[in-house]
């Protein structure tokens, strides 16, 4: 997920200056500006995403074939009995800001079910999560 690899960036970059904390030249302000500074520039990719996903609208039987494709043909890492998880937080969902029938709210019903995984799958599975969706729907943007 392009996400996650952008952030252990920023978290390598981040803590090279820390190390030099006994050094006479070292600043914290400055460090925690470089800090801040990366993540706001590595943000921009993934909220242009996010708007994208949210206008991208799905027909119902899209849908249903993507959680196919996940579950049933294993094209995702992801426990296979959470389908009927998804399937029902995208057609029913819980909140009204995942209603419309977008990749954002296909996103949301699959994050929504990993989270009955204990956390090590659940993360394992988000992460797999952007790379599945991206590569399947890389061709709408």
């Amino acid at each position: 997920m392009r996400g996650l690899s952008q952030f252990g960036d920023i978290a390598t970059g981040l803590f090279t200056p820390v190390l030099a904390k006994h050094s006479k030249s070292f600043w914290l302000v400055d460090c925690l500006s470089v800090g801040v500074d990366r993540m706001q520039r590595n943000f921009e990719p993934m909220r242009k995403q996010v708007e994208a996903w949210q206008r991208s609208e799905l027909t119902d039987v899209t849908a249903k074939v993507v959680i196919y494709e996940a579950f049933i043909e294993g094209k995702l890492e992801a426990p296979k009995h959470l389908a009927r998880s998804v399937h029902d937080l995208y057609f029913a969902p819980k909140y009204e800001e995942f209603r419309p029938r977008t990749i954002w709210s296909l996103s949301n019903a699959f994050t929504s079910a990993f989270k009955e995984l204990d956390p090590i799958p659940q993360f394992k599975a988000t992460a797999k999560l952007g790379e599945f969706l991206e590569a399947r729907f890389s061709q709408s943007f």
